[in-house]
């Protein structure tokens, strides 16, 4: 878990600076929301401490956003609505139907070209393999 901490932390930071200098992720300050990749048995459990999102070993999710990795690849890649990811069940929200909703959002509102370029050309990827 440290070694995917120490991976994805600062690509979350990186992607979500301004967000989180606004002031726009406040509202998970105080939970814990678990993303779940069903099919790589992949969970990580979020939450933003001292102004940084941060990957926790275990928590009690207020919230709980799962699906496949084509799914989400889908998503991060906008070459599929993420309504209808969510609509059709792809994409299930389980728990604090409102901080899901923000979530969902949050993830919607993920720009391909914040991301590294060796990482947004792996999303593209494997968008195109989805």
């Amino acid at each position: 878990m440290r070694c995917q901490a120490l991976l994805v932390e600062p690509l979350l930071q990186q992607v979500f600076a301004d967000r989180i200098e606004d002031g726009d992720l406040d509202f998970l300050s105080r939970e814990v929301v678990e993303i779940a990749i069903t099919d790589i048995g992949l969970h990580w459990f979020l939450t933003l401490e001292d102004g940084r999102l941060r990957l926790i070993p275990r928590g009690r999710p207020a919230v709980t956003v799962a699906g496949g990795l084509p799914e989400f690849l889908l998503l991060a890649s906008r070459r599929e609505d993420p309504d209808t990811l969510f609509f059709e069940r792809r994409i299930t929200v389980e728990g604090d139907t409102e901080l899901g909703l923000l979530v969902k959002n949050l993830l919607d509102s993920i720009e391909l070209t914040a991301l590294p370029p060796l990482l947004r050309r792996a999303v593209e990827a494997g968008a195109s393999w989805a």
